[in-house]
C-alpha cells in the first residue's frame, strides 16, 4: 500500500470538506443514500432469529436490493426475477448462505450464495456484498467493481488481484486491507466502511 498517497488524499479531502463526512455537502450526499434507513431495514430483516422462513428471507433480499442506491438499476430486476424462479431447495440454500455469511461460517455462506447467483448468471460483487455491508456497516465491505479496481491501482495494493467473478479469498483480503487503511486516516472519514470507500472513490475522481 502507498501510505503517502493515502495521506495526501486524506489531506486534500479534509481541506475541501472540513469535518469529513460531517461537512454539509457530505451530509447531503449521505441523505441521498438513506443509509440509516437501509441499516435499520437490514437489522430488522436479517437478524439471526429471522431465518426460519427462506421464502420470506428471499423476499426481503429483493426489497433491500431494490431500495439500495448502490446497486445498479440494471441488476435489480434481474435479481428479483432470478429469485422468483428459484426452487424451494435453492431458496433455502440462498437463505442459509446469507445466514452463514452474517451469523456463522462466512466462507461457506459466501460460497453458497455465490452458487445460487451463479446458476442464474448473476454472480455479481454488488449483489453478494450489499446486504452484509448494510448489516455490519463497520465490519463488512461493499465491493463495487469500478471503485475496487481504482483503489487497487491508485493506492498500489499490489498483493490484490481483482477478478469479476466473486471469490471468498479476494473478499477476505480486500476487506482486511480496507480496514487497515481505514485505521490510518482521520475518524471523520470513517463513519462506516461504505463512507470510507466513498472517500477513496471521490479522491480518485477529483
Amino acid at each position: 500500500m502507498n501510505l503517502e498517497k493515502l495521506k495526501e488524499a486524506e489531506s486534500a479531502f479534509l481541506h475541501k470538506y472540513p469535518g469529513g463526512f460531517e461537512h454539509p455537502e457530505m451530509q447531503l450526499i449521505g441523505k441521498k443514500h438513506r443509509m440509516s434507513k437501509r441499516l435499520m431495514q437490514a437489522q430488522d430483516f436479517f437478524g439471526k432469529s429471522k431465518f426460519r422462513d427462506p421464502e420470506n428471507i428471499c423476499a426481503n433480499m429483493i426489497k433491500v436490493i431494490n431500495a439500495s442506491s448502490m446497486v445498479s438499476l440494471f441488476e435489480k430486476p434481474k435479481f428479483r426475477d432470478l429469485l422468483k424462479t428459484l426452487t424451494d431447495k435453492q431458496k433455502k440454500k440462498l437463505s442459509n448462505g446469507l445466514r452463514n455469511f452474517l451469523h456463522g461460517n462466512q466462507e461457506k455462506g459466501f460460497n453458497d450464495m455465490l452458487d445460487i447467483l451463479r446458476s442464474g448468471k448473476l454472480a455479481k460483487w454488488s449483489l453478494m456484498t450489499i446486504i452484509p455491508n448494510y448489516y455490519y456497516p463497520n465490519e463488512e465491505i461493499f465491493v463495487k467493481p469500478t471503485t475496487t479496481k481504482g483503489v487497487i491501482a491508485t493506492f498500489e495494493l499490489n498483493e490484490l488481484i481483482y477478478k469479476p467473478q466473486p471469490s471468498w479469498e479476494f473478499y477476505q483480503r480486500y476487506r482486511e486491507t480496507l480496514l487497515e487503511m481505514k485505521d490510518l486516516v482521520n475518524s471523520s472519514l470513517t463513519p462506516s466502511n461504505a463512507a470510507f470507500t466513498g472517500f477513496l472513490m471521490m479522491v480518485m475522481n477529483s
